[in-house]
Parts: C-alpha cells; structure tokens; sequence
C-alpha cells in the first residue's frame, strides 16, 4: 500500500508528536520513581523518531534492531547526523530490553538521568532534521 505526500506527512508528524507524548509520559514515570517504566517510554519515545524517520525516507521494518542499523548506516555512518545519536538508539534500546526482560532490574538513577536528557536531544534532532 502506498501513501500520498499529505498522508505521509500526516503520518510523520504523529509519530514525531507521539515521541513527545511518550517523553512526556517517561518524565511522569521517572518522577514517581517508576524507573523500568520510565526507560521503557524513554526508548519508545526515540523509536517513534526513527519510525518518523523511516516514514520520511521511504525505509519500512518491523524489526526495532533493523530500525536502528538503517538509521545509523543512513544518517550516522555517512555524517548526516552526529554519532552520538546512533549510540543514544542503541543504549536507550538496550536499557529497554533490560528493564522489560531480566528478572532482577537494576538500573541506576543517574543512568536514566541521562537517557532522559539524550531523548531530550533526540527528539529535537528528529524535529529539527524532518522539518528541512
């Protein structure tokens, strides 16, 4: 199936506002304390971006790790973006995948922190990257 450009914009700007929705939902998370639900909408927030992205470059996947090494060999690899923001994807996946599946979550405080920050950083990346 495949989309006009109004549709596929309409769809890219959902994704980039459910980014800062689900940001807005890990600060929430990350206040009360609640830190496996808070990395798990930290790196939901940065894949709504790359599906954002995916969507502006024509690049369809179900696969999140799939996702993210398109993202980096496009953008990263080639200097279009920074290469902090292939190793935010990546980390922020990572703590994801920790904090939903081990059975013993231990997850400092300072390093969410940071992730929060990093998405912070990413999601502006995304808005400020698309809108060209």
């Amino acid at each position: 199936m495949t989309i006009d450009d109004t549709e596929k914009s309409e769809l890219i700007e959902y994704r980039i506002n459910q980014a800062f929705q689900t940001a807005e939902d890990a600060e929430l998370l990350f206040s009360m304390n609640k830190i496996p639900a808070a990395v798990n909408r930290i790196y939901y927030s940065v894949f709504y971006c790359l599906l954002a992205f995916g969507l502006k470059y024509d690049f369809k996947t179900s696969k999140h790790l799939q996702l993210i090494g398109w993202f980096n060999k496009t953008f990263v690899a080639t200097g279009l973006v920074k290469t902090e923001y292939g190793r935010i994807a990546r980390d922020c996946y990572e703590y994801r995948k920790s904090a939903d599946y081990d059975a013993f979550v231990n997850i400092e405080y300072s390093d969410v922190e940071l992730l929060l920050s990093e998405m912070k950083s990413f999601l502006k990346m995304t808005r400020t990257y698309l809108s060209k």
